[in-house]
């Protein structure tokens, strides 16, 4: 008998649980009880596993009697019972439309549309269940039954394998590469390598074990807190014309300060610029000296913030980024109103000399600087005019002139 009863008539409770008389379950198995559809076919699929014979035979002749129109509204209800649903996937005689609402219906367990695409000869109906991701993703045994059935469409055969390959081959790849690192003592690396999609990017294993040893600092060490109300509006995705764009121009600043680059440094370089917004901030706030080098010079403010304030950044890296001409001034002005840099002359130096670099800061920053420094920055044609005059009034004043 069937124990798990979803209907709520208790008639339809006394018959499935023996308490009724034999002639009133043979009733029952004709069809000739007055219950609504549902009730009725929930008692007949139980009745059809009756150990009485004569009851199941009737019953099983009652349910292949159905009207197909009648029967199709049923199974399409989301309040059929599961047995019936179970029962009637099962039968190969049914109409073709029949089985296509049971697949429809998000109250058939998976473990039937298991069964069902394994044993279907309709290419069609595996077409239309390959056409769920969402439950292929859910329940992978259906993407194997799918392409291991001999009836399978070429269409059904290649929509489970593409959902395969994108959300379980891979993510297997990456969890295997996040072991090696664990095994290497890199634990950081790993965690990234979890928590982002550089692994389901479509890039090679060497080239996801290569980016993801790239990163130093676990998720213990990383502070957002800075991630304020003010980078909402950037944090966004750039089209693929954009971030190509933006690739292209640093790729250009890297050939300019080395002729030579090697095809694997070009490589990890193209893939880390070219990772969505959300990993490139990641990575910027957990990467190591060379992820700071490259991510530093992404035009969004966002992922140059992440960069600074990455917690392993060094005075010698701040030194460069406050001399280089590509950074934004919001990154040259946080690193000119931070205490922690400004303790640093040569920073400070480096700022002064940065076109760049926004005049209220370079203005705060001359009145200590050194005499000859002063002097040289009131003859750099690279300054501002006013940078360059206020730079030789602290001079003459100091010299008396």
């Amino acid at each position: 008998m069937n124990s798990q009863i979803e209907s709520t008539n208790p008639v339809v409770r006394s018959v499935i649980e023996g308490k009724v008389p034999r002639p009133a379950q043979l009733a029952a198995a004709r069809g000739i009880l007055p219950l609504p559809q549902n009730d009725l076919l929930e008692i007949l699929v139980s009745l059809a596993a009756n150990p009485d014979t004569e009851i199941s035979e009737h019953a099983r002749q009652t349910l292949a009697s159905q009207d197909s129109g009648t029967l199709q509204n049923a199974v399409s209800s989301p309040e059929i019972a599961t047995s019936v649903l179970n029962y009637f996937a099962d039968q190969e005689s049914i109409p073709k439309d029949i089985h296509e609402s049971i697949i429809s219906n998000t109250k058939t367990p998976s473990s039937t549309i298991v069964n069902f695409a394994r044993s279907t000869k309709d290419g069609d109906l595996l077409e239309l269940i390959s056409a769920n991701q969402q439950l292929l993703i859910q329940t992978p045994a259906i993407i194997d039954a799918i392409i291991a059935n001999p009836f399978s469409s070429s269409e059904a055969g290649r929509r489970a394998a593409e959902t395969k390959r994108e959300f379980f081959e891979k993510e297997r790849g990456a969890q295997q590469i996040a072991s090696e690192l664990r095994a290497q003592g890199k634990e950081a690396a790993a965690e990234f390598l979890e928590n982002s999609d550089i692994g389901n990017s479509g890039i090679s294993a060497e080239e996801a074990f290569l980016i993801a040893s790239m990163i130093e600092v676990p998720d213990s060490e990383t502070d957002d807190s800075w991630l304020g109300l003010e980078f909402i509006e950037e944090l966004y995705e750039e089209t693929p014309e954009q971030r190509q764009a933006i690739v292209d121009k640093i790729m250009g600043e890297f050939r300019m300060e080395d002729s030579e680059l090697g095809n694997e440094r070009v490589s990890v370089i193209n893939r880390i610029l070219k990772m969505g917004m959300k990993d490139r901030v990641q990575y910027a706030m957990k990467g190591d000296r060379e992820t700071r080098n490259i991510l530093i010079r992404d035009p969004n403010r966002i992922v140059a913030y992440a960069v600074v304030n990455n917690p392993r950044i060094t005075e010698q890296e701040i030194e460069k980024i406050a001399g280089m001409r590509t950074v934004t001034e919001d990154i040259l002005r946080q690193i000119a109103n931070s205490r922690q840099w400004t303790r640093s002359y040569a920073i400070m130096h480096n700022l002064a000399k940065n076109p760049r670099t926004p005049i209220a800061a370079v203005l705060t920053i001359l009145s200590r600087m050194q005499l000859r420094d002063l002097a040289a920055l009131s003859k750099n044609r690279n300054v501002s005019d006013a940078v360059r005059r206020q730079a030789l009034r602290l001079s003459q004043a100091r010299t008396g002139k």
